[in-house]
């Protein structure tokens, strides 16, 4: 029974460190859809097979302004700062074919909102808005030991493909004036996707330490190889001269990781977790080019969780508090810096935490 309840809280850590992985704020990593690793309970009822559905519901508010690790205060004082509000719900489904092997869809559905001074010509603050669809993800996966032989440990290996279904050019009314509006995209951190064809890979693991203890590792990547996806920056209107020379005028397509390790106590029917998370979108991708718009970045946030489960159920919450951000220098930034003889580097706005909450069924 208590091989049961860690199989299937590891599971419930693998999509609570995933699902809807949109980082935190301006940094826009998209949602990456539940790294279901599959970790289930072994039920020999079932042989090893059925099925697990998920949901779960990551909230967020970006505010914070930084340059590299440097918090821009200021932008707050001023009333400048640009304040994203994101919600995702990430409806995951896994086939559990066998003991080892698992397959998984995930379609996240994404709310976004805008507040800024910046995009509106500064003649007041105004919101723009995206809802819909996100990107689709499809993934396999397979256990390297068989969990029945091996119920200690094992480790997790999945591979899958991301799909562009969500919109990338969503499009709203930004203020020329108090009185006039222009349609055009919004925001690449409130895009609905990233335009792009991805290849995901993961790696999951875990090791019972004792009775109660045990520890967990996860690693995600999404590789895009499409370079840029077309749509513009300019907001419905005509881009700068330095954006274009600096190739930030479209938006880029960009790779994202994410990775976490720590360790739960199970007691009862409650699994008690902490650990380290890690969320970036970095500033070159693995394959194909790097340049286009984006808000490189990473951050590193403690993260205290806690699962209930009972039977076949279990209802999560995970609230990852961010200790470090760092908005990374683009490569738009570093042609600019060049091109100029000075030092340019972007902002982003990030959050101090996140909320996940959602709960696991298995039938």
């Amino acid at each position: 029974m208590f091989m049961k309840k860690i199989f299937l809280f590891i599971s419930i850590l693998s999509i609570a460190f995933i699902n809807k992985s949109s980082a935190q704020g301006c940094v826009a990593i998209r949602s990456t859809g539940g790294i279901m690793t599959t970790c289930q309970q072994h039920d020999s009822t079932l042989g090893g097979s059925g099925w697990l559905f998920s949901s779960n519901n990551r909230y967020f508010r970006s505010y914070k302004h930084f340059i590299g690790t440097n918090e821009q205060k200021q932008r707050i004082e001023q009333g400048t700062n640009v304040i994203n509000h994101s919600y995702t719900m990430d409806l995951s489904i896994v086939r559990l074919i066998n003991p080892r092997w698992s397959i998984l869809l995930d379609v996240p559905i994404e709310a976004y909102s805008r507040s800024s001074l910046y995009e509106h010509n500064n003649v007041g603050r105004f919101e723009t808005h995206s809802f819909g669809v996100g990107d689709i993800r499809f993934a396999v996966y397979s256990w390297i030991k068989d969990p029945v032989k091996v119920p200690r440990w094992n480790a997790q290996v999945g591979l899958g493909i991301k799909l562009p279904t969500g919109a990338y050019n969503y499009q709203d009314y930004f203020h020329v004036t108090d009185s006039t509006t222009r349609l055009g995209p919004v925001d690449q951190s409130i895009q609905l996707g990233d335009g792009g064809t991805g290849i995901t890979a993961e790696i999951n693991a875990f090791y019972n330490i004792s009775r109660h203890l045990s520890a967990y590792g996860n690693f995600y990547y999404l590789s895009n190889p499409r370079e840029q996806n077309g749509t513009s920056t300019a907001r419905g209107g005509t881009p700068s001269a330095a954006a274009v020379k600096n190739g930030s005028a479209v938006m880029s397509v960009p790779d994202q990781y994410m990775a976490r390790v720590g360790a739960n106590y199970s007691v009862r029917n409650f699994s008690f977790s902490l650990g380290v998370r890690d969320e970036c979108l970095p500033v070159h991708d693995l394959i194909g080019g790097s340049n286009g718009f984006r808000r490189p970045g990473y951050i590193i946030s403690v993260e205290p969780g806690v699962t209930y489960s009972y039977r076949k159920v279990a209802i999560y919450a995970f609230v990852p508090v961010a200790v470090v951000r760092n908005r990374t220098q683009s490569v738009p930034d570093k042609i600019s810096s060049d091109l100029t003889g000075k030092t340019i580097h972007g902002d982003a706005a990030f959050a101090d935490y996140v909320v996940n909450l959602g709960f696991t069924v298995r039938f």
